[in-house]
């Protein structure tokens, strides 16, 4: 499986030539859900291409942004899912044409005790993983939402590689729980700062933002 050559410089030889034998390649659409909320973990993901974005979906349908999950990485919420046997607390949706390997949960135990690279590869994801929700946490808490508002396009432009987020208020307000009109009053006043230019379902991060 060629894929995994982008490994051989993360992972020991051992551990690539396991990922090529057990781990199975999978294409992914845009749009389509990864992983749903209540779904049984049967396999760990890493990500070659692609972007995916993890969700929390309050009752009420409101989606609360966790983290994205960029190439060369996987989901920490798999992670602590299937080691405690746990049905998924979160959504993951493919923000991008996505392209994964699935790794069979089985191995994890095993992987975790039998190569450092694997075991050093869990932790840092469930720590970065952390530190990403104490920040949404913490600006859910103590930011007002329009500094919220910035710090969500300069972050979703910053995954993206681009200044040109493609993406409606409606989305944008559930993304950060909040409502269509109060996004769009806090775009418009940034529209008219000259931090942003808004389009139809489009909009230009200018360099000053």
């Amino acid at each position: 499986m060629e894929v995994v050559e982008q490994f051989k410089t993360l992972f020991e030889p051992e551990l690539v030539q396991a990922i090529e034998k057990y781990a199975t390649l999978i294409h992914v659409k845009e749009g389509e859900t990864i992983l749903d909320v209540g779904q049984i973990i049967r396999t760990v993901p890493i990500i070659l291409s692609g972007l995916v974005k993890v969700t929390r979906i309050e009752e009420d349908g409101k989606e609360l942004l966790l983290y994205y999950v960029n190439p060369n990485e996987s989901c920490a919420m798999t992670f602590t899912c299937c080691m405690q046997q746990h049905v998924s607390e979160v959504q993951a949706v493919a923000e991008e044409d996505v392209s994964m390997l699935a790794i069979p949960i089985g191995l994890m135990d095993e992987w975790l005790v039998k190569y450092p690279t694997w075991k050093n590869f869990v932790m840092k994801t469930i720590r970065n993983r952390f530190h990403e929700m104490i920040n949404v946490i913490d600006q859910i808490a103590f930011q007002k939402l329009d500094v919220r508002l910035v710090n969500y396009l300069k972050e979703k432009s910053k995954v993206t590689d681009s200044t040109l987020i493609n993406l409606s208020h409606e989305q944008i307000a559930s993304e950060l729980a909040t409502t269509r009109v109060v996004i769009s009053r806090l775009l418009k006043a940034l529209e008219n700062d000259k931090r942003v230019l808004l389009y139809r379902n489009q909009i230009k991060l200018l360099r000053d933002l």
